[in-house]
């Protein structure tokens, strides 16, 4: 509990440092980065390293081009991934790491930005810094040893902060998120119907003035379960499944039109539509559907199987 309360306190403290001295140089790091037609070089050394990392990481999630850079492995040829366009984010808590000497070195001979996380203002980091972003200082979780947990939650949260307030200044959206996102779950959430559903020859659909016959046909074609009924301008007015043919036939033969036995005003969404809320749409119902539609206006673009959506791991 009091590690936790320490952590909280660190972050209460960093949290009221960004709207006072500290939102200056951040917007200013922000600016600098957005500008930059490079990478984000993130180096750090220790447990800085390790939360560096995960910043890289973050930035690189979500629209930012970063990767981290070890300052130990920098000094023996990986300087050599540094390239003009470039910017350094270096961390160091105390800001007197000795091994990101020969990268802060490298930087002012090749004009390479350096900008500079630590918590001392008067620092050798903060001071070779083009921006020094200075956290407050905040009381470690274990007082006896100073292991960094405090100081590396609050790193880390302001790490956070400067991929967030980068990808909103990139207009970075759920579509551009899911282009670096394909796999797990975090992609399910973001697959809109669009990218699951059936077009062109697959799309299950037939005209309105069609026959029983001729759904049969369609149905076993797409093997969709049903059909979309559309008029002469492509417009969707009802669907046909196979479950409304067999309730048509005990009292109907397969010439009769399908326009008699078809659900007029059928549910349909919007391609762009997340499949998750599609796949809500269709449990909802008094009696959840199986096919949905997809139209654009009112035209019929395409249609989704609930088994689409087992596939892409949505359901």
């Amino acid at each position: 509990m009091q590690t936790v309360a320490a952590e909280i306190e660190g972050l209460r403290v960093l949290s009221t440092a960004l709207q006072n001295g500290l939102g200056t140089p951040f917007e200013e790091a922000v600016a600098v980065i957005a500008r930059a037609t490079g990478r984000v070089v993130v180096t750090g050394m220790g447990k800085s390293g390790h939360v560096g990392r995960k910043i890289a990481a973050t930035l690189a999630s979500t629209g930012t081009p970063a990767f981290f850079l070890h300052p130990g492995e920098a000094s023996h040829g990986d300087l050599g991934m540094v390239a003009a366009g470039d910017v350094v984010l270096a961390l160091s808590w105390s800001g007197e790491t000795p091994e990101l000497r020969d990268v802060i070195h490298f930087c002012k001979r090749f004009a390479v930005p350096i900008l500079a996380i630590a918590s001392e203002p008067g620092s050798a980091l903060a001071h070779a810094a083009d921006i020094a972003l200075i956290l407050p200082q905040a009381r470690e979780a274990c007082s006896t040893t100073s292991t960094p947990t405090t100081s590396t939650t609050m790193q880390l949260a302001f790490g956070d902060a400067l991929a967030v307030a980068l990808l909103e200044a990139r207009g970075f959206s759920a579509a551009d998120f899911l282009n670096f996102h394909p796999g797990g779950r975090l992609g399910a959430r973001l697959v809109t119907v669009g990218d699951l559903m059936a077009r062109g020859t697959d799309l299950p659909w037939i005209l309105d003035s069609a026959t029983l016959s001729d759904a049969i046909v369609e149905i076993t074609r797409t093997r969709c379960g049903g059909v979309g009924v559309i008029d002469g301008s492509g417009a969707l007015v009802g669907a046909f499944t196979d479950g409304d043919l067999r309730r048509a036939l005990p009292a109907s033969d397969l010439s009769a039109p399908v326009a008699e036995h078809m659900t007029r005003s059928p549910v349909f969404v919007h391609p762009h539509l997340l499949a998750t809320e599609a796949l809500r749409v269709m449990n909802e119902r008094p009696r959840p559907i199986m096919l949905i539609f997809v139209c654009e206006g009112d035209r019929l673009v395409g249609a989704a199987h609930m088994h689409d959506f087992l596939r892409a791991g949505i359901a």
